[in-house]
């Protein structure tokens, strides 16, 4: 997908406590928040991404000097590879090393977080493949804890196209009028009987599920305990486990797209744009 270097991100920093949107701001109460940037050198599909430069600088640098832009308290690279380690140490950031043998990022953040000094009751996970993230996303996300009775958050951003409702590897997000999440699924949901799939879109608003998440720090540890569940095996979705076990997922609506680097031929797109 295309994106240009010149649409990054340029807004103001949020420690003053406001939240910048397109069209309006949310002033919110000061709250402790770690970011925590899941970073491993090993990758089926990409070995070493997290080092891999991009218009002269490494991805996992530019994720780390998005996310300081936001309202997070303070930002953590946790990574298994002492490379990263003493890359993001190079640069200036923090960087913890967590174990080898963990599935997810979440299990991954869990244990950079117990290894931070400071009792953060909120952490924001942020992929460290998406070197486009926009600060004004990871605040977007944040400001769902000013509810008090938030467990998880997540984005959402609708969808607009059929190309995208029927892509498996965009997973999309049902939600209820609370604005939290029901089910996520690979396969649009729901099935909009008696209309041609090439409109589904035009019928329904569908909503595509932007892979960020913020936890409750005692949440947080709960789910870390959770066993895979029979839905997220099927799907091979994660946060389904959470739903199954009665966790509850607030969403908030992005208009911004996230563009993550799975492969070598996404980086070589990304650089041909300088």
């Amino acid at each position: 997908m295309a994106h240009c270097w010149h649409s990054f991100c340029s807004c103001v920093t949020l420690k003053q406590l406001c939240l910048l949107t397109r069209t309006q701001t949310i002033t919110f109460l000061p709250m402790e928040i770690l970011g925590i940037i899941p970073a491993r050198f090993a990758s089926t599909r990409f070995p070493g991404k997290p080092l891999v430069e991009i218009n002269g600088k490494s991805m996992i640098q530019r994720v780390y000097e998005q996310a300081r832009q936001s309202a997070l308290t303070d930002v953590v690279v946790a990574t298994d590879d002492a490379r990263i380690l003493q890359h993001v140490q190079g640069f200036g950031g923090r960087a913890v090393m967590t174990a080898s043998h963990h599935q997810s990022g979440t299990d991954r953040c869990f244990e950079a977080y117990q290894r931070c000094k400071a009792p953060f009751p909120y952490i924001v996970n942020i992929q460290g493949d998406e070197p486009f993230i926009r600060p004004e996303q990871i605040d977007l996300l944040i400001s769902c804890f000013q509810n008090p009775q938030t467990q998880l958050a997540t984005l959402v951003k609708k969808i607009s196209t059929v190309e995208e409702l029927f892509n498996v590897n965009a997973p999309k997000v049902v939600i209820n009028q609370a604005r939290e999440a029901l089910y996520f699924s690979r396969q649009p949901i729901p099935y909009c009987r008696n209309v041609p799939n090439d409109i589904w879109h035009q019928q329904h608003t569908y909503y595509k599920h932007i892979g960020i998440y913020g936890y409750r720090a005692d949440i947080l540890e709960q789910i870390t305990q959770l066993p895979p569940s029979s839905l997220e095996l099927a799907e091979s979705l994660e946060q389904l486990r959470w739903l199954e076990h009665g966790f509850r997922i607030a969403t908030a609506l992005t208009e911004f797209e996230t563009i993550g680097i799975d492969t070598p031929e996404d980086l070589q797109r990304i650089n041909g744009q300088g």
